[in-house]
């Protein structure tokens, strides 16, 4: 784990993978769409290894959004997951892993969407591309505006609670964005098994991602 997206006070030996897929056989003896009971799987992985953060999801194939009618609309589920999400405790700061400015905020407030939702625009060796953040505080869209410059490492936004965040247990949703087309404030971050050599085109792995 080399990408730091939270409160540098975590240090990245606190953060631990975990599996969310439908691979994972521990997952049946909880209801991952709850998020008290997502929750408690989380502490689970969290007090195995003995740490603060637990990060996963590229292109993970999930049951997690089955209880979401807008993940289930026709006949392609959506349920393919396209950033990495951080999963620790509600309040956690938010950093910029790069020097940006801001795209577009937004609270997308229905059912199994992202809650309030910040995207940054990023200007790297003569390309732009799009950072987009997830599941965050109603708070962190305070104060913001079109263009504000963000700091590579400033603190810019802080987790949600499940309240909050569209019922969904406290994390970061983070996805990298090559071209947001139409979006403002949004872009999916979930996508069906049909539609996912596409988007994983447009939203590659921020792990294997050449940050500058």
């Amino acid at each position: 784990m080399k990408l730091q997206l939270l409160d540098p006070k975590i240090p990245l030996d606190q953060y631990t993978p975990i599996d969310l897929s439908v691979h994972n056989q521990e997952l049946a003896h909880y209801t991952m769409s709850d998020p008290a009971s997502c929750q408690a799987y989380i502490d689970v992985v969290l007090e195995r290894a003995n740490a603060q953060v637990a990060y996963g999801g590229y292109l993970e194939h999930r049951n997690l959004y089955r209880t979401h009618k807008n993940f289930n609309l026709n006949e392609q589920v959506r349920n393919i997951h396209l950033g990495i999400d951080f999963w620790t405790k509600a309040g956690t700061a938010v950093i910029a892993p790069l020097s940006g400015s801001v795209h577009s905020f937004k609270n997308n407030a229905s059912s199994g969407d992202y809650g309030p939702t910040i995207i940054l625009a990023h200007h790297l060796k003569h390309t732009t591309f799009y950072t987009l953040y997830g599941h965050l505080s109603l708070e962190s869209l305070y104060n913001l505006s079109v263009g504000m410059e963000i700091a590579k490492g400033q603190s810019f936004a802080r987790l949600g609670t499940p309240e909050i965040n569209v019922n969904y247990a406290p994390h970061l949703h983070f996805q990298v964005i090559k071209t947001l087309e139409t979006y403002v404030g949004d872009y999916p971050g979930v996508c069906s098994k049909a539609d996912s050599p596409r988007y994983k085109a447009n939203c590659p792995d921020p792990m294997g991602f050449a940050w500058g």
